[in-house]
């Protein structure tokens, strides 16, 4: 098979080399000119992607804002694994996303959107409580805006708006305030084939803050424990719901939902309408299908077969300075052209981040610093982290840094969702 990669940012790569691995042809455009070296010596890279459509039995679109251009190319007959127009939203445009959920019947947490600071302000004045900031539209990008309230009576999240208000108005246009649930934060997505979704599901623990004990600034992601099943009642009770609404929208890829669940519910957070990072690598430690085989059958909209581990699966981030955030000048002081070194060369469950390949020698490429997911399976969650943290000490990487504690809140967090009756 042929496949074309559109990248914004090359977050891909992992991906499209497993394809080349399997024997696929594989070109990879890249949109961002700070990424443009990610993949290199990996994958095959193209200047325009416009003009490869042609050549390609496949297009992939990594990340949200081509949905438009991936509805165009499926009325025209191409094969396309990516977003559509409404699946952009649904992850740009936090109140559409809530408001596309409750429309299906899933129980959302009361959330209130706002374009004035002042405005908001007013409202948690008026209705003291904790409650949770969350920027909409690009701004969410920026992970570390994200503000979850710790006091009662709402004034830290006061300070909080009365901070971003003055540093952050040129960039968080519109935001919204969220009444704040405590609970275990688990995540369900599925692939969906334009039609229906594909089974099994996968039910998944985000880490998303920097240091071990789930503190510091919010990463994104760090590291994510995940396991495959046939059905429960947190798909059952969100994502599955959306299977109408995504349909009639002709999306074609991974989605996935971030939930709170609790005694009294499971209440929906964000989706995330695309493959994610580090997920799509994690998926790769699971999955056994043909990756190559099982993309084209959910592009053609066949009821792929898709074939997983049993257990646990988890990906731990390594990474280098600047990450998380953006700053070129300590980039170019502490990883620039880092060369990345393994122990031994046996390379299982390492997986791509924003690295080049240069000869026999593997360097680290990009601004970012998001350089590999080490990934391990087991038919225990220990079993898993210690196979995945054995491969981590298998890499050197000048001032490289990882989580330490990925997967180790399975036995509190699986306990609580099995005695709600979450999982069987």
């Amino acid at each position: 098979m042929k496949f074309l990669f559109v990248s914004p940012e090359a977050l891909s790569v992992d991906l499209a080399h497993v394809l080349r691995q399997e024997g696929n042809d594989i070109k990879f455009f890249v949109q961002s000119a700070t990424e443009m070296d990610v993949g290199d010596g990996f994958v095959e890279k193209v200047d325009s992607w416009e003009d490869q459509v042609d050549w390609a039995d496949e297009i992939v679109f990594d990340d949200i804002g081509f949905g438009k251009i991936a509805e165009k190319l499926r009325a025209e007959g191409r094969k396309v694994v990516g977003g559509s127009a409404y699946t952009d939203r649904l992850e740009n445009e936090r109140e559409f996303g809530q408001q596309e959920l409750s429309k299906a019947g899933v129980s959302v947490l009361p959330n209130w959107s706002f374009s004035d600071f002042e405005e908001a302000v007013r409202f948690v004045q008026s209705n003291p409580g904790r409650y949770v900031i969350k920027p909409s539209g690009k701004a969410q990008n920026e992970k570390e805006l994200l503000f979850v309230g710790q006091e009662a009576d709402g004034n830290d999240v006061i300070n909080v708006l009365a901070h971003y208000k003055k540093n952050w108005s040129n960039k968080i246009k519109i935001f919204q305030i969220q009444q704040f649930s405590s609970g275990v934060e688990v995540a369900v997505g599925a692939f969906f084939n334009g039609k229906e979704f594909v089974r099994p599901v996968n039910i998944n623990f985000e880490h998303k803050r920097l240091f071990p004990g789930n503190i510091g600034p919010s990463t994104g992601e760090m590291g994510t424990l995940m396991f495959w099943n046939q059905g429960n009642k947190i798909f059952e009770m969100t994502l599955e719901k959306m299977k109408s609404a995504l349909a009639a929208s002709g999306y074609v890829g991974y989605i996935d939902v971030n939930c709170i669940a609790n005694g009294t519910g499971i209440y929906p957070l964000e989706f995330t309408s695309r493959f994610g990072y580090p997920t799509i690598s994690i998926h790769m430690e699971g999955i056994t299908s043909k990756w190559g085989k099982f993309l084209h059958s959910l592009a053609k909209g066949e009821n792929s077969e898709l074939s997983t581990k049993k257990g646990f699966q988890i990906g731990v981030v390594v990474a280098v300075p600047p990450f998380p955030f953006n700053d070129d000048r300590t980039f170019r002081k502490f990883s620039e052209e880092a060369t990345i070194l393994f122990k031994t060369q046996n390379l299982d469950g390492i997986h791509l981040g924003e690295v080049k390949r240069e000869g026999n020698d593997w360097r680290i490429a990009g601004r970012s610093g998001y350089s590999l997911v080490v990934t391990g399976s087991g038919n225990t969650t220990q079993e898993a982290r210690e196979q995945v943290y054995r491969r981590v000490a298998n890499i050197m990487i000048p001032n490289m840094f990882y989580r330490t504690d990925i997967g180790s809140g399975w036995v509190r967090d699986g306990d609580l969702l099995l005695s709600y009756g979450y999982l069987q």
